[in-house]
């Protein structure tokens, strides 16, 4: 992953923000919407294409930007950096390549540890019936 180039590739757009904020909200646009489009990427190799269409799959619009928006603070520089970060850290995340799980055998004293507790939910519930005369 190329970050240089993919900060090249982003796309912002500043929105007016919803909520609270009197005169100063309906005047100023401080939310800020991110796109990025996965598949048009020069930062990114084929692979790590595939991978994130694959990862980000329900964060993908049918154009196939990967939209993200921000409207934590009242600044629209500090929002900007902020949806900047979040965006490379969901990038980051989805191209991780997860390790391989090895397969082990379960431990002679957790199969032993299991079969005992096993035996005694059994005779607790045994013993719960009717007795026998």
């Amino acid at each position: 992953m190329q970050q240089e180039q993919i900060l090249t590739e982003l796309q912002f757009k500043a929105i007016r923000s919803s909520g609270p904020g009197g005169q100063h909200a309906n005047k100023v646009s401080s939310k800020v919407e991110l796109s990025f489009h996965i598949e048009y990427s020069a930062g990114l190799t084929e692979r790590q294409k595939k991978r994130a269409l694959l990862k980000l799959g329900n964060k993908i619009s049918k154009e196939g930007n990967l939209i993200l928006q921000c409207d934590e603070s009242r600044s629209q520089h500090k929002n900007k950096e902020l949806v900047t970060k979040r965006f490379l850290k969901l990038l980051e995340k989805s191209l991780m390549v997860p390790k391989a799980r090895k397969k082990s055998r379960p431990t002679r004293s957790s199969i032993e540890k299991r079969l005992k507790s096993k035996k005694l939910a059994s005779l607790k519930k045994t013993n719960r019936g009717k007795p026998e005369y």
